[in-house]
This record gives structure tokens, C-alpha cells and sequence, in this order.
């Protein structure tokens, strides 16, 4: 029986290279009935929203949709699509894979961490108010002359909640995949409530799955008292700890020492960026929203207008993330075949955009579109 799947083209170049993704992912032979949605740019005259309900609406009833970048304006207009399928949809964990390719230009060639990213809290919830509204007036009073009267505020929320379930889907992807450490990452020595919550309910977690504490790390006396079902599931892995602008150092020198990363929603927004940009950039970088209810799968890059309708840019993000979607399914060999296919090209460097050439004016460089036929003939 086929997989119904939500797909949602995007705008700017996101329908180039989501046509490339999805006859990639036809080609591995798993049987996919795909429902277009259209978001973005593009719909706002027709519908007064960037996200129709009916986009919700068929992720939901699908449960998994594979969906192209969409613009998000800076400084104004609409708040971040991304955000709002986040929201909507509960998909509070983002996983980055960072994988290097032989082939790809980079300076690193041992690097294969995973980032667990929180979504749906931190300073990314959107509770914010404007220079001199009432709102904010009332919490630069409360701050008693810490604030400056002409401040914008933006409030960061971090639950138990929140914390817990993020740092349980690390030691579950962990468990699954093999890996062999969790590092949780933020910035408690400063935020002591906020990111000092995080910190301990992580430890709570680790402990709740016997993970070994790396020395130095403090362990918690008690595990998580919800995680009882989990207990000594995660007994091989080391759980220990990094601050955020120290983890920066640390990727940046000896990235082959972390496997899976979990962060806070901005923390792990930007060190995400920092990851992808060691094996070869967004172009090579996928992306996955998880929820308990629905899957949305992505690339990390933007939508790129300005290359519009040019067949110029690089698919490869989105047909790993389409990588990421068929295991979510369980097409675990469909999955294998497709990424041994990109990693061959890769390898080849012959059928691959201009980012990916020795210099971004190579002659050789090809299209979107050639890309996923190289893609596709390599897995015959």
C-alpha cells in the first residue's frame, strides 16, 4: 500500500528543488502518494496567510509531510512559516544530522554528530513586546533599573516539560542509531533559571537511563521520576555537559569527539548552522521536525529567491532530509539506497551544483534537476 505524504513545494527556489526530492524518492521504488500543499509567499494573495489551515490540516491527516524552504522576512511582515508548523503542530524536536562526504570541500573529514534541537520554547515562543508598549513597560518597572525604558522584550521560556521531552528523544535517538554520547548544551553559569533548568532536568533524564556521567558533570541524586520505563535503557552512553560559547570552541577544534547534541530552541538554531558549515554547508545539511503526532521534513537552507526558476541550486539537503523521511516510515533500505546514491555523488563531484565545484564559476557545474538524475542513475 502506498505512503500518503503531505508535500509542500515552498517558494523561491524550494519547487526546484522539491521536484528533484521527490523523483529521487520515487526512484528508490517505496510507493508514496503524495498531497501537494502550497505555503509561502506565493499564496498569500489567495489566501491572506502564508499557511492555509489546509496545510495543517493534510499534515495532520498524513502525519508526514516533506516540505521545501519558505521565505521568512526579516524585521517585518509575517512571523517565520517554520515556526508557526512547529507551533501548530507540536513538532517541539528538530534533528540535524551533520554528516561529512568524501568529496565534499571541507576542512574537517571526521565529523558525524546529530543536533537535537528543542522548538517550540526559548526566546523563539514569540511572547514579545514593542518599544514602548504597555506590556513592556510593566516588565522594565518589575526590573527595577535593570532594563533600559527604551527596550523591546522578548521573554524566554524553558519548561520541565519542554526539557524533558527534548532530552528523552536525544537518548532515544542515541539508543537507536547506535551513538555514543549525549551532550547537553547551554549556558547555566549565566541564565541560572532558565538554562540551569534545562541542565537539571537533563541530568534527570541521564540519570533515569543509567548513561555513565562524565567525570566533572554533576549527577543528580534522584533519576527523572516520569522516565521510570526507561530505566538502564541508555547504560553505554556517557551523558556530560558544555556551555554554548565553549561548545562553539569545541566543534570548531575537535568536532570527532560529539555524536548527538541536545540544546535549547536558539542554542541549538545557530550550533546547528555551526555543524553544517564543517561538512560542506546548508547544502548538505537535512532536517527533521518530530512530534507525537506528525513529522515534518526539511532542509535547513533558505529559499534562496534571487536563484528562482534558474535550475541553479543545490537539492542535495532535501533529498537527505528525504532520507530522513523514509526512515521515519521504516524504509530503512529505501533510506540506505538513497544516501549510499548522493554519497557517490558526491564522491564523483561530476553531476553536482556550482557550490560544490572547486569554484563557484566552474564551467562543469549542472542544474537541480541534473543533480537528481545522477542521484537517480546511481542507484540502478
Amino acid at each position: 500500500m502506498a505512503h500518503r505524504i503531505t508535500l509542500i513545494p515552498g517558494d523561491g527556489t524550494g519547487p526546484e528543488i522539491a521536484e528533484a526530492a521527490r523523483r529521487a524518492i520515487e526512484a528508490t521504488g517505496v510507493q508514496i502518494e503524495w498531497e501537494v500543499m502550497h505555503a509561502g509567499i506565493d499564496v498569500m494573495e489567495k489566501y491572506g496567510t502564508p499557511l492555509p489551515d489546509e496545510v495543517l490540516e493534510s499534515i495532520r491527516r498524513n502525519k508526514v509531510a516533506l516540505k521545501g524552504p519558505i521565505t521568512t522576512p526579516i524585521g517585518e511582515g509575517f512571523r517565520s512559516v517554520n515556526v508557526a508548523l512547529r507551533k501548530a503542530l507540536d513538532l517541539y524536536a528538530c534533528i540535524r544530522p551533520c554528516k561529512y562526504y568524501p568529496g565534499i570541500r571541507s576542512k574537517y573529514t571526521d565529523v558525524d554528530l546529530v543536533v537535537v534541537r528543542e522548538n517550540t520554547e526559548d526566546l523563539y515562543a514569540g511572547v514579545e513586546w514593542d518599544v514602548g508598549t504597555p506590556e513592556a513597560k510593566r516588565i522594565i518597572e518589575m526590573s527595577e533599573g535593570k532594563i533600559r525604558e527604551d527596550s523591546a522584550i522578548s521573554i524566554k521560556p524553558i519548561s520541565i516539560t519542554g526539557s524533558r521531552r527534548i532530552v528523552k528523544l536525544a537518548f532515544d535517538y542515541a539508543i537507536a542509531n547506535g551513538r555514543k554520547t549525549v551532550t547537553a548544551v547551554c549556558k547555566a553559569n549565566i541564565m541560572k533559571f532558565t538554562d540551569g533548568l534545562f541542565y537539571r532536568v537533563a541530568r534527570q533524564v541521564a540519570k533515569a537511563y543509567g548513561a555513565q556521567f562524565e567525570p566533572g558533570t554533576p549527577e543528580p541524586e534522584c533519576p527523572d521520576p516520569e522516565l521510570q520505563a526507561e530505566s538502564g535503557r541508555g547504560a553505554h552512553l556517557v551523558y556530560n555537559e558544555r556551555l554554548v560559547d565553549n561548545m562553539c570552541m569545541q566543534l570548531v577544534q575537535k568536532p570527532e569527539l560529539y555524536d548527538v547534541i541536545v540544546l535549547p530552541n536558539l542554542y541549538g538554531d545557530i550550533i546547528s548552522d555551526l555543524c553544517a558549515g564543517l561538512v560542506g554547508g546548508l547544502g548538505v545539511a537535512p532536517g527533521a521536525n518530530i512530534g507525537t503526532e506528525a513529522a515534518v521534513f526539511e532542509p535547513t537552507h533558505g529559499s534562496a529567491p534571487k536563484y528562482k526558476g534558474q535550475n541553479k541550486v543545490n537539492p542535495i539537503a532535501m533529498i537527505l532530509s528525504g532520507v530522513l523521511m523514509l526512515r521515519h516510515i521504516g524504509k530503512n533500505e529505501a533510506a540506505d539506497k538513497l544516501e549510499r546514491a548522493v554519497a557517490k555523488v558526491i564522491a564523483e563531484g561530476k553531476s553536482v551544483t556550482y557550490d560544490m565545484k572547486p569554484t563557484r564559476d566552474d564551467p562543469t557545474a549542472v542544474g537541480t534537476s541534473e543533480v537528481a538524475d545522477a542521484i537517480i542513475e546511481a542507484m540502478k
